[in-house]
This record gives structure tokens, sequence and C-alpha cells, in this order.
């Protein structure tokens, strides 16, 4: 693999991990295996209530799949949404904190939630969820350092 030089600064774009977006949505599954067996056995209504919630666990799933976050030199964009979409932006000298945390589950499967908080208005907690485990913090820390400079941004306590 060649590496090549750009003057461009670096983006990295991150999406919550498969395994994460299923475990979150493994109970709707779960309940909806439930209701279709109960279905089967007692009353052949409860397949409805089966295939909402396989329907709803399906749309979660694609919902927390959807979530793309874009880190830049310059700011975290957060876009989410399936048919209605969001796009959060936060500069990122306003990120004060930033908070690493990976139970059980999230450490067998490699992942880690990033929490970062900020004094923005709007978005004073910013989570990455079920990212893949890696040393972003590092270079958030960086990139957040070098906005401050860019922006002459003096932290005052």
């Amino acid at each position: 693999m060649e590496s090549f030089i750009v003057d461009e600064p670096q983006v990295i774009t991150i999406r919550p991990a498969a395994v994460f977006a299923f475990v979150h949505v493994l109970a709707f599954m779960l309940c909806s295996l439930g209701f279709l067996l109960l279905a089967w056995r007692y009353w052949p209504g409860l397949v409805w209530i089966s295939l909402l919630s396989a329907a709803f666990g399906l749309y979660r799933f694609w919902f927390i799949r959807s979530v793309c976050y874009t880190i830049t030199p310059e700011i975290i964009r957060i876009r989410r949404g399936i048919f209605f979409k969001r796009t959060d932006q936060v500069e990122l000298y306003r990120v004060k904190d930033y908070i690493l945390t990976q139970p059980f589950l999230l450490q067998v499967c490699g992942l880690m939630n990033l929490t970062l908080k900020s004094t923005d208005p709007e978005n004073p907690v910013i989570w990455l969820r079920g990212i893949p485990a890696s040393d972003l913090v590092d270079t958030l820390r960086g990139y957040v350092q070098q906005a401050r400079l860019n922006n002459k941004i003096y932290e005052i306590n």
C-alpha cells in the first residue's frame, strides 16, 4: 500500500459497528420471536404484534447504522436519521473534556464509547457510541489544541 502526502487535512469518518447495532435491537427481535411463538400456540392475532416488533427492531438497526461521525481538524459533524436527517456541527475548539468508556461487551467486540463535553449550548454532550476502539482520543486532542491555537481561544479557569 502506497502512502501519499496530501496538503489537505485528514478527515476521519466513523460509523457505529454492526455488532453494536445488533446488540441494541436484540431485545426487539427476541420479543418478536416470542410473540410469534405465542401466536402459533394460542392466538394468531399476535402475529401483528410480532411483525410490528420486528419492523421496529429493523428500523432501529438501520437508524443506528446510518449515524455518521465526521471529524476534521476544525469541526465534528454528526449526521443521523433515515427519513428525516439531522446534521449537527460542533467547532472543535469548544470541546473541553473526553471520556472513553468500554463496558465488557464492547471490550469483547473491540468497540468503545467516546463522550465529549463541550461549551456548545446546543450540544453540551456529544456521544460517539459503538465506534471501533482506536487512538481517536489522542487524535481529537491534537485537533482541539490546534483549533484553539488557530482561533486564539484561551481557557481561563
